[in-house]
């Protein structure tokens, strides 16, 4: 146990990402705070409106968006630790503006509004960089660890942020929850600056002329020259837009469905995250790049039982459910990331990171308002069972397109126990 141990938290050792690692827990466990508070923010401001929510969403990451690609090219061409510095500098102004506003009682919606655009700003230029420089902070060979311990440390945040801002909420209302999370916000300042930077991985950057080279036109030239690294860019894009908007569809589930208050809207993503970390720490073990077969299959499992979730018919089924669907999305979601990481070269590393960042969360601006109109007309669970179904479809024509491409074969094996086996070349 002690050397499984040893092995599953071995990024740890090194101390620039045990730094950067516990900056980032203190500060995700205050932005999983605020979401919640901003989300129940909203639904008091605007007498339960879905849509509204699902504006917000949109707001948060249209930036994303717009900008994520960008950020990319500044990644490739400048100091990573820099700009993520600023980036935090500019998120923790705005959280601190905003804990003001909801203490004082001034806040209205376009408030919420305007600061969820702002907040995706920052975010645009911090979530690629940040992505691109875990390789710095560990090298090649630990990448895979670090990876899934991000993972873990994400959604060790989704356990604690919701279950006390649910607590918090109930107890003192929105306002201290905005202000916790703005000081938590300092922590990854404080850790940057303490980081050695003689002792990150990389090599020193080019001259200026060979860095403004860096286009971002050639970063999608060579993700579209990769199939490997295409296909689970595009799944994430389907299912990061139909069914990765827990944040609005739970809240929307907890409140106009099951009619609870925040701290039961907190124990469905606490459950949800809970399952999700399982899903993380699941793959810290691994040392190589995760074969297409197990993205496939991930994939498979989290679409089915995100439908089973919009079909549940009473509450605590719908908390047991989360469970494995939130294993199943992290799972998904880290071996995609993984795959498409460890199959780039690293001069375009820092592009090819912000095009999966669009992917996974620059779809939100088209797929939340849809979500949060479904919601509202046809009711928050057949948000989440639609949404399921199309994720599932289009997992189901990925896989015949692989198998199909690869020349494997899917056999099904009855005795003495039902197995499912994929034989190919270059699985």
């Amino acid at each position: 146990m002690q050397a499984k141990l040893s092995t599953m938290f071995q990024s740890l050792q090194v101390r620039n990402y045990r730094l950067f690692a516990s900056g980032q827990l203190i500060k995700l466990v205050g932005v999983w705070m605020m979401f919640i508070a901003q989300d129940w923010l909203v639904l008091e401001l605007t007498d339960n409106s879905a849509t509204a929510l699902g504006v917000v969403v949109a707001l948060q990451f249209t930036p994303v968006l717009l900008l994520t690609l960008l950020s990319g090219r500044l990644a490739d061409r400048y100091d990573k630790r820099m700009l993520l510095l600023v980036a935090n500098a500019f998120w923790t102004v705005l959280a601190l503006a905003m804990s003001l506003l909801v203490i004082t009682g001034l806040v209205q919606l376009w408030h919420v509004f305007a600061f969820a655009t702002l907040l995706g700003v920052s975010n645009a230029v911090e979530t690629p960089v940040r992505q691109a420089f875990v390789s710095e902070l560990v090298g090649t060979s630990l990448l895979p660890n670090a990876l899934s311990l991000n993972a873990a440390v994400f959604n060790s945040a989704r356990i604690i942020g919701p279950a006390v801002a649910g607590l918090a909420i109930a107890a003192f209302d929105v306002g201290p929850v905005f202000l916790f999370s703005a000081l938590s916000s300092i922590a990854p300042l404080v850790t940057v600056i303490r980081m050695h930077p003689a002792e990150l991985h990389r090599e020193a950057l080019p001259p200026r002329d060979e860095r403004a080279s860096a286009k971002v036109v050639d970063g999608l030239r060579y993700v579209w020259r990769r199939p490997d690294l295409l296909l689970p860019m595009a799944l994430m894009s389907v299912i990061g837009m139909s069914l990765f908007n827990f944040q609005l569809t739970l809240a929307a589930l907890a409140k106009t469905v099951f009619e609870t208050g925040a701290a039961s809207f907190g124990l469905f993503s606490t459950a949800l995250a809970v399952g999700a970390l399982v899903g993380a720490l699941a793959g810290t073990g691994r040392r190589s790049r995760p074969s297409v077969w197990l993205v496939l299959g991930a994939g498979v499992g989290c679409a089915s039982f995100g439908t089973l979730v919009g079909l549940a018919p009473a509450y605590w089924i719908v908390v047991a459910l989360l469970l494995p669907t939130g294993f199943f999305m992290v799972f998904f979601a880290q071996a995609a990331n993984q795959r498409v990481q460890l199959g780039t070269d690293a001069a375009f590393r820092g592009r090819v990171m912000a095009l999966w960042v669009l992917v996974f969360l620059g779809t939100n601006p088209v797929g939340a308002p849809l979500i949060g109109w479904v919601a509202e007309t046809y009711g928050a669970g057949a948000s989440i069972w639609i949404g399921g179904l199309i994720s599932l479809a289009t997992i189901l024509v990925a896989l015949t397109w692989q198998l199909r491409r690869s020349g494997a074969r899917l056999r099904f094996r009855v005795l003495p126990m039902p197995r499912f086996y994929v034989t190919s070349a270059d699985c």
